[in-house]
């Protein structure tokens, strides 16, 4: 394949590649910018959709209403800053600048141009360290002052900085000899390392997937079994009605940091666990809670989370075939300001490359995520609890100040949940 990228000749070589992604990025920021204006306008809709007019206060849909507002227009600023950041990191070769920068440090102790690796791993931290420093006061913003205002951050600044060192922390020591094995793959692997790329990413996820609930979750919450009691009684009442191998219940301190609720289980063949935020046992009646169970369930028994697992190694497959026609493809290196091929930025550069069918992706999976959504409340439905679940997604959407008038646009593109009108709607008419 990639013959066949250096036959296509001169014409190939002397593309733009630098002007083509910058026009690609803004092509992208400014739909989304339309989609978020679409939104923000949508947001003003001062009128309680008249199917929950009677099971939605008019006071609770206003503070919804400004909650969203709120984020709306922080995002205008956030989204602006983010692309005006890109674009001048591309712009003005700030990328190359760090490659050098990477390349003088590691120099310095030793480790001379022989050491690509070396010098890929110390890119990465300083454009992760860059990266989090900008977004800083963004993040900062946002828990401060926008979740706070509208009574949702339970995080002090100390538990925030925290978190923030614990989860660099973390990234350092998982990702950077990731990093260093992805990129020793590439080494050796010849022309045929899409599929062993592949292949490592592969048992990657599948570890995560077993150590994150278990080993990382904990870093950051308590994990405490359910107390017995009769919702203990009824989630295995629930479990055992339909074969569901559950082992384990726990309850998380989910309002250490946020108001926000959840629920999810998480496990491989007959050892599932079940994880409910104390937020959600405090929002809702144990029947109610039962039924948002009943919904997750419903994703188990259609097999949602092994379909998605499917597309997303697909889509991996896809991308590190079409990555390595491009690994040593010289000119994408030179329209960026590069001198050498280092893989990693061609990694790098690769995704900036193929970041509109990205786009487009995300939008897809958005879409499928929609349709199991509607699968899980209708699996819901047929164990009965249609009433109990009406009532528990209307009272979390009220609680987390959910958007209630969601400009369609916008919710088909960027929601990965149908909004709550349109699955009361399916679920059956609000009484």
């Amino acid at each position: 394949m990639t013959a066949t990228i250096h036959s296509l000749g001169s014409a190939w070589d002397q593309l733009p590649y630098k002007d083509f992604v910058l026009t690609f990025s803004w092509a992208i920021y400014l739909w989304n910018t339309y989609l978020n204006y679409r939104q923000h306008r949508a947001l003003h809709n001062p009128n309680i959709p008249a199917s929950v007019s009677k099971v939605i206060e008019a006071k609770a849909f206003h503070k919804a209403r400004a909650y969203g507002l709120d984020k709306s227009s922080f995002l205008f600023i956030e989204d602006a800053f983010d692309q005006l950041q890109n674009t001048a990191f591309i712009s003005y070769n700030l990328l190359p600048w760090l490659w050098s920068r990477a390349g003088e440090l590691t120099g310095r102790h030793g480790y001379g141009s022989d050491y690509e690796i070396t010098q890929s791993l110390v890119f990465v931290v300083l454009l992760s360290l860059s990266g989090s420093v900008l977004s800083l006061p963004f993040s900062l913003y946002r828990t401060f002052v926008i979740e706070e205002r509208h009574g949702f951050n339970k995080v002090t600044l100390g538990l925030f900085f925290a978190d923030m060192l614990k989860e660099t922390a973390l990234s350092a020591a998982i990702g950077i000899p990731l990093c260093a094995a992805f990129l020793r793959i590439i080494d050796y692997a010849g022309p045929q390392l899409y599929l062993y790329l592949w292949l490592f990413m592969l048992l990657v996820q599948g570890v995560m997937v077993v150590i994150f609930p278990t080993l990382i979750q904990p870093l950051f919450n308590k994990f405490t079994p359910l107390p017995e009691g009769t919702l203990r009684t009824k989630i295995n009442a629930l479990a055992s009605r339909i074969d569901f191998p559950l082992t384990k219940l726990f309850v998380i301190d989910g309002s250490k940091r946020s108001a926000h609720s959840n629920a999810y289980f998480y496990g491989f063949f007959k050892n599932k666990r079940i994880v409910l935020y104390d937020t959600l046992l405090d929002q809702c009646t144990e029947d109610e809670v039962c039924a948002v169970l009943a919904h997750e369930l419903g994703h188990w028994q259609y097999n949602h989370m092994l379909s998605t697992l499917a597309v997303v190694q697909l889509h991996l497959f896809v991308i590190f075939a079409l990555f390595s026609t491009f690994v040593t493809f010289v000119p994408l290196y030179r329209s960026f300001g590069f001198a050498s091929q280092p893989p990693l930025i061609g990694f790098l550069l690769f995704q900036y490359v193929i970041s509109p069918a990205e786009t487009v992706m995300v939008f897809f999976m958005n879409a499928v995520s929609r349709r199991n959504e509607f699968q899980a409340d209708a699996y819901a439905k047929q164990l009965g609890v249609s009433g109990d679940l009406k009532a528990a997604l209307t009272k979390l959407h009220v609680e987390n100040k959910g958007t209630l008038n969601p400009d369609p646009w916008y919710s088909a593109w960027h929601y990965s949940h149908p909004p709550l009108v349109e699955r009361l709607a399916a679920i059956g008419k609000t009484e």
